[in-house]
């Protein structure tokens, strides 16, 4: 015997029953909402255009709401979105920073593309800036002997074209989403002579160890020479005025040597995986 229902069923209107004649669905209020008002659906109002007395081909008012904040803060998650994309399938990597003005010429672009070429022989995959100079430098190391070469370019006002090393490129208008990207998919710096872009990355790598926001790993200086008198400098006042512990220089390693560096690099991975 049929159980009766405890409640009749909702009416349904002449309209939403010619709808469901097929007695495949019932009503819903919330979806016809826009239909038993008369208002315009949200495909409607996202795809309307504005009405123009004649055809005008660029109208460059109509972009004003893409200046404002509302829609940076938009811009920026799209920018992180995309990079956590592009970058998700990464494994283990080494980032390696450097001038772009170093020449093909200059033994530190040799060295970098050496010491690239040993950390992808090893299992690193190479991430740089994907500009020239040291960036092309270590692109290439990686890429010749067959390892996965990263390139996170960046908008610059004097244009930055990629490198043709990078085999995964992705292209960024903020500095910070970028270093963001540096800093989360590296194992480890290794920093060429370069200017104020090498530094920013160097000091934004010791700030976060020393703070305790990413584990310790390997900051490799390249070149003694050239960095020498700043970790002098950083022992005398820094350490001695008390500003720093001495432990805080330890992070650092100066070397010249590809070998080392790579042999460090991989120690350290080693250490920190069998933890």
């Amino acid at each position: 015997m049929a159980k009766k229902n405890s409640k009749p069923s909702p009416p349904i209107s002449e309209k939403n029953t010619r709808a469901f004649s097929a007695g495949s669905g019932v009503p819903n209020p919330s979806l016809s909402r826009a239909a038993r008002t008369g208002e315009a659906t949200e495909d409607e109002l996202l795809l309307e255009r504005p009405k123009l007395p004649h055809p005008i081909p660029r109208m460059p008012e109509h972009a004003e709401f893409t200046r404002g904040d509302p829609w940076r803060v938009l811009r920026i998650m799209g920018e992180y979105v995309h990079g956590f994309d592009a970058l998700a399938e990464i494994g283990t990597a080494i980032a390696i920073f450097g001038s772009a003005r170093t020449t093909e010429e200059d033994p530190m672009y040799q060295t970098a593309r050496e010491l690239a070429g040993r950390l992808a022989k090893a299992g690193f995959a190479i991430i740089t800036g994907g500009g020239p100079g040291i960036m092309e430098a270590a692109n290439r190391g990686a890429r010749e002997v067959g390892g996965l070469s990263v390139g996170c370019n960046i908008e610059l006002p004097h244009e930055q074209a990629t490198n043709a090393y990078v085999d995964v490129s992705i292209n960024f208008r903020y500095f910070f989403c970028r270093k963001t990207m540096f800093m989360k998919y590296a194992e480890g710096f290794a920093l060429f002579p370069g200017g104020f872009g090498t530094l920013d990355e160097l000091f934004e790598a010791l700030t976060l160890i020393q703070t305790g926001k990413i584990q310790h790993f390997p900051v490799v200086l390249f070149g003694s020479d050239y960095w020498g008198g700043m970790i002098d400098w950083m022992r005398r006042r820094l350490v001695e005025e008390g500003k720093i512990d001495p432990a805080d220089l330890d992070v650092m390693t100066v070397t010249d040597s590809p070998q080392a560096a790579c042999e460090l690099i991989l120690e350290s991975y080693q250490r920190r995986e069998a933890r």
